[in-house]
């Protein structure tokens, strides 16, 4: 039976992944969208250019947000082993940003991002939410 982290981790992990980011080498289009905005679709071009890259410490360090990282850290092996293993699961896979919504309400700014994946020759639309920590964008969650 798996550990408590360990399904933590692949219920964090595996759809977070499978949704948000490419394994393949196609680039992300953002230039529709207009400041803050492009910032979000910036983060979610850059996790994309990090995974299509294996680069485990940078999604860890840059891409996600401060307590998705601490529950991957929890892992065995921590954050950048947990991402290691997910990586390995994927394969040809595209993402497109649908929409972007920013809000500067509350005592951090947020924003949610629409994206829709294929992968296995089926498209999802899934929500991307996004927290700024100290002035950058990162992924928090997955609706």
């Amino acid at each position: 039976m798996r550990s408590p982290v360990k399904r933590l981790v692949a219920l964090l992990c595996t759809p977070l992944l499978a949704v948000s980011f490419a394994a393949c080498s196609k680039t992300l289009s953002i230039s529709a969208f207009k400041g803050e905005e492009h910032a979000v679709a910036q983060t979610i071009s850059n996790l994309q250019a990090d995974v299509t890259a294996g680069n485990e410490q940078k999604i860890c360090a840059n891409d996600l947000s401060g307590p998705v990282v601490a529950r991957l850290s929890a892992a065995s092996g921590g954050c950048q082993q947990a991402i290691k293993g997910q990586l390995t699961e994927l394969d040809n896979f595209e993402v497109a940003v649908q929409s972007v919504h920013v809000s500067a309400t509350g005592a951090q700014p947020t924003a949610t991002a629409r994206v829709t994946s294929t992968y296995a020759g089926k498209t999802k639309a899934s929500t991307l939410s996004l927290v700024k920590e100290g002035g950058k964008w990162k992924i928090s969650s997955l609706a």
